[in-house]
C-alpha cells in the first residue's frame, strides 16, 4: 500500500472517529449535506453539458470549413482566455438575462405566453446559470481534448474507412470516434474532478452548493474550524471517490478490461 493511502486512511479513520463522536461535527454534516447533493448535481449537469459543447466545438476545429473552423476557434480562445469565475459571472448576470429577454420576447410574439414565461424562469435560475457558466467555460477545455484525441487516431484509418466506400461522416462516426473515445476518457475524466473543485465558484452568485453553504454556517453559527474543516473533507473525499474512477477508466483504456 503506498504511504499516502495509508496516511489518508489514518486521518480519515480520525476525522471519522471526531464526526461520529462530536456532536458539533454532526450537526455541521447535517447542515452541509444539502450542499453536497447541489454541488453533484450542479457538476455532473454542467459537464453533460460540456462535454456536448466540447464535441461540437472539437469537431469544428478539425472542419475544412471556415466559418466552422473560425467560429469554434474564437470560441476556444476566447472562454480560455478569461477566468472561470469572470466567465461564470458574465454569464449569469449578462448574457443569461439578455437571452432570456430575447427568447421570451419572442416565444411571445408568435403567441405562446406560457413558454415565454418558462423560458424566462429557467434560465434566470441561479442554479441553471451556474450550469451554463460552467459548462460553457468547460467545454472549451473539452474541445482540445476531443480534438487531440482525434487526430491521435492514425490517418490509416480514415483512408481506409474512406476506400471501403464510407462517407466522411460515416468514417468519422464508425471508426475514429469509437477509437478515439478510448483515448479521451482519462483525460476526460481528470477535467470532470476540475469542475467537481470549480463547481465551488458557483458560491459567486449565491448557489447554494457546499461552499456557499459552509460560508452560511459559518456566519451563522461563528464556528469557522469545524465548519471549514467538514467542506474541505467532503470536497477531498468527493475528489478522491473521482480519482479511484479516472484510474479505472485508464486501466480500461489501455487493457479493456
Amino acid at each position: 500500500m503506498p504511504w499516502w493511502v495509508l496516511v489518508l486512511l489514518v486521518a480519515g479513520l480520525a476525522v471519522s472517529f471526531q464526526v461520529a463522536t462530536a456532536a458539533v461535527y454532526r450537526e455541521t454534516l447535517r447542515f452541509l449535506w444539502d450542499g453536497v447533493l447541489l454541488t453533484l448535481h450542479l457538476s455532473v449537469a454542467a459537464f453533460a453539458l460540456a462535454l456536448v459543447v466540447g464535441l461540437v466545438a472539437g469537431l469544428a476545429r478539425l472542419s475544412a470549413h471556415p466559418v466552422l473552423y473560425t467560429a469554434a476557434t474564437l470560441y476556444v480562445e476566447v472562454v480560455r482566455g478569461v477566468p472561470l469565475l469572470v466567465l461564470l459571472i458574465y454569464i449569469a448576470f449578462v448574457a443569461a438575462p439578455v437571452a432570456s429577454d430575447i427568447l421570451a420576447g419572442l416565444a411571445q410574439a408568435v403567441g405562446l405566453p406560457g413558454l415565454a414565461r418558462w423560458l424566462a424562469g429557467v434560465i434566470r435560475n441561479d442554479v441553471n446559470r451556474a450550469v451554463l457558466g460552467l459548462g460553457i467555460g468547460y467545454g472549451a477545455y473539452l474541445a482540445e481534448v476531443y480534438r487531440a484525441g482525434i487526430q491521435a487516431v492514425p490517418r490509416g484509418q480514415v483512408e481506409a474507412a474512406r476506400s471501403l466506400g464510407m462517407t466522411a461522416g460515416q468514417a468519422m462516426r464508425l471508426v475514429v470516434l469509437p477509437q478515439a473515445v478510448r483515448i479521451v476518457l482519462p483525460p476526460l475524466g481528470n477535467d470532470f474532478i476540475a469542475l467537481l473543485k470549480d463547481s465551488a465558484l458557483a458560491s459567486a452568485i449565491a448557489v447554494p452548493e457546499l461552499t456557499q453553504a459552509g460560508r452560511l454556517l459559518s456566519a451563522r453559527t461563528f464556528r469557522a474550524f469545524e465548519t471549514y474543516n467538514m467542506v474541505a473533507l467532503l470536497y477531498l473525499l468527493m475528489t478522491l471517490a473521482g480519482s479511484a474512477g479516472v484510474r479505472v477508466l485508464e486501466r480500461w483504456a489501455k487493457t479493456g478490461r
